[in-house]
């Protein structure tokens, strides 16, 4: 297994920083002072079905690698590390977004509007679903193949295309992907799936098994 560190989580958040550097220098308001909306754009690589593309795609994929290759193999057990990862990322997110309020900026151009009923922006979930899928695998392969690193790009576009389609603020994609990455990260460090722990044995065994 390869050694884990601290490392990890900082060089991701330094990646995704890059990426997003153009998102954040405009000076702006909200937590971090850079939060302002962007221009309108559901267009090409950004609209909302290839976003879903790449969200549905990317939980669909792990959770069938995880179910075909059961917690027998290295790869297995990280796939299964992911589903762990995702599901207390995606529940987290839920209840953040239910508790802080904040509306979107499709919906309001001031993005110091919390606490409203019925509003979802904070923190962006999916950025967080998707961080927390890759991040076990990155954690698991980091040295010995590093281009896993290339998974990172997954929640850079997603962050992206959710402020280009003002479902986000600059702060709440951010927010999700430190959630998504903290959620990995424990699953990871953590090494037996509490998925598994409650399923039947088959699925630890894996599907492959069968055939």
């Amino acid at each position: 297994m390869a050694e884990r560190g601290s490392s990890a989580p900082t060089a991701a958040a330094i990646s995704l920083c890059v990426l997003l550097a153009p998102a954040i220098a405009q000076a702006g308001s909200g937590p971090l002072g850079i939060d302002h909306r962007w221009n309108y754009d559901n267009s090409g690589i950004w609209k909302r079905s290839n976003q879903d593309l790449v969200r549905y795609g990317a939980l669909a994929a792990d959770i069938g690698l995880a179910l075909w290759a059961g917690d027998g193999t290295r790869l297995g057990r990280s796939a299964w590390q992911s589903v762990d990862s995702v599901v207390l990322a995606g529940v987290t997110a839920e209840a953040a977004k239910r508790a802080f309020g904040r509306e979107r900026p499709g919906d309001s151009n001031d993005p110091n509007q919390w606490f409203k009923s019925g509003e979802r922006s904070f923190p962006s979930g999916e950025v967080a679903e998707i961080s927390a899928i890759i991040t076990p695998y990155v954690l698991e392969y980091r040295q010995d193949h590093p281009a896993v690193w290339g998974l990172e790009l997954l929640p850079a576009y997603d962050a992206i295309a959710r402020m280009k389609v003002q479902a986000h603020w600059q702060s709440d994609v951010l927010a999700g992907f430190a959630l998504g990455t903290a959620s990995g990260i424990w699953a990871q460090q953590r090494g037996t799936p509490v998925i598994l722990s409650v399923l039947p044995h088959g699925f630890a065994v894996g599907f492959k098994h069968g055939f």
